[in-house]
């Protein structure tokens, strides 16, 4: 069962990479407006990463911002890369597997990730202005805490007039195709109120007591939701070619599910064996995740990046809970280390992941994220970071001054730091650029046939 939709008369597009051929829609205007907006924040987020690691080697340039010093940054930093650059290609599929991006509601698409990218920006003027809940990627407060709410709201309309509007088309005549877009618009109009209601002060999930952060049970719940949006996206973007990892896919799921159950949402150590045993069934994903991908049809454009996120994925799974067992876990936490894991999963799995999806959703205009250039630097880069960052944190696992007090090596691997992502926002520059390019010409290819028409 396919979710995809036909939203083009050019809607078969040559395609083979690994899979052969296979017809895959073309991305109207509303997917290349997503990504754009995706990379705009993609590339101020970046910008604001090479402040803050510039910050850290030459920390005198504090005194140089006045009230917007490091700490007024960092929460900018992070939430501009969570809520601009990882949401909104999920937004682009989201107007492709509810059939927004075609004609009768597109012209909403526009207004809708204006709402978006607004409210995050009146996010970030708070949290440079000092205002934030304190809570990690919840920071939402005053104003920011109901506006960008209300985009994702907004949103939610417009998914459900399309899906009322298609609700008879041939994609949505099967019974499970409409069940599962109409459970879908049940759980996304959850979201602005959980949203609201997590980034309370007041409200605070299970901890572990020996480290302050999130228990095994926590992050298997966190990791679960990732491997739902994994195994949920093919349907919504690419044709099916086989199915015989399907069911032992989602019955790992159905069985991972009951498990994070079981173990309840009280504050529990690592050193429980129950905890790093039970995320430790995490490992299963390494071989499903490749064979699940491999059942689609993808856009020969896609395949570098295809084969990018199942990279990083193979690295993330172990290396999480690798991180999370007892003394592993008690050596590295306060440290880079766990910097590094967060660029691990943050500019290298999910950014790979968002990426590859949107290429399957805009089709032969993919090439915007294809450039040789572009793509080694961006990968080669952020190894190195990550390996730099690991250093930092097991040294300093041993000498907590160590990235304090000024040293050779410290202001080596920070010097270095600075410089690799100065090359990833070079790379990311060159990905907007390019978006930009896309538009105009379409834009200019728009004007030349109402030009021709008239």
């Amino acid at each position: 069962m396919s979710l995809m939709v036909d939203d083009s008369p050019a809607a078969a597009v040559g395609s083979g990479g690994d899979c052969g051929q296979t017809a895959v829609a073309v991305a109207p205007k509303a997917v290349a407006f997503a990504a754009w907006h995706s990379l705009f924040w993609l590339v101020l987020a970046n910008a604001v990463g090479a402040l803050l690691a510039a910050l850290l080697i030459f920390p005198r340039l504090n005194g140089l911002l006045g009230e917007w010093t490091y700490g007024r940054w960092m929460p900018a930093h992070i939430n501009l890369q969570l809520y601009g650059w990882c949401s909104l290609p999920l937004v682009g599929f989201l107007f492709r597997a509810y059939g927004a991006d075609r004609a009768g509601v597109a012209q909403w698409c526009r207004p809708v990730l204006w709402m978006w990218s607004c409210g995050l920006a009146v996010g970030a003027i708070s949290w440079l202005g000092g205002h934030s809940s304190g809570k990690l990627f919840l920071d939402w407060t005053g104003y920011s805490r109901v506006l960008f709410p209300l985009a994702q709201a907004a949103l939610w309309l417009l998914l459900a007039v399309a899906l009322a509007r298609s609700w008879r088309a041939p994609e949505n005549a099967k019974f499970a195709a409409r069940t599962i877009k109409a459970g879908g618009l049940v759980l996304l109009a959850l979201v602005p109120f959980a949203i609201y209601i997590a980034s309370d002060p007041r409200v605070y999930p299970p901890i572990n007591p020996d480290t302050g952060g999130p228990t095994g049970a926590s992050q298997l719940e966190s990791v679960l939701a990732i491997v739902a949006i994994l195994l949920l996206l093919p349907l919504g973007i690419a044709k099916r070619a086989r199915a015989w990892a399907d069911g032992v896919a989602w019955g790992v799921f159905a069985a991972e599910f009951l498990l994070c159950l079981a173990l309840g949402r009280g504050d529990v150590s690592h050193h429980r064996p129950v905890q790093y045993m039970s995320l430790g069934s995490l490992l299963v994903w390494l071989p499903i995740m490749p064979a699940y991908y491999a059942g689609f049809r993808w856009h020969e454009n896609t395949r570098r990046w295809r084969i990018a996120f199942l990279c990083w994925w193979s690295v993330l799974v172990p290396t999480g809970w690798c991180l999370f067992l007892p003394g592993v876990l008690d050596h590295f936490k306060f440290t880079d280390g766990l910097v590094a894991h967060s660029l691990l999963a943050m500019a290298g799995f999910v950014t790979s992941v968002s990426i590859f999806a949107m290429v399957q959703l805009l089709g032969e205009d993919g090439w915007i994220f294809n450039g040789n250039w572009s793509f080694y630097v961006w990968q080669g880069a952020l190894l190195a970071y990550i390996a730099a960052m690991f250093a930092a944190g097991w040294r300093e696992g041993y000498d907590p001054a160590f990235t304090i007090v000024p040293g050779g090596l410290r202001n080596g691997l920070y010097g270095l730091r600075l410089l690799l992502g100065l090359l990833m926002l070079a790379a990311s520059a060159d990905w907007l650029a390019d978006a930009t390019a896309l538009l105009r010409e379409r834009a200019a290819e728009n004007l030349g046939g109402q030009e021709f028409a008239r």
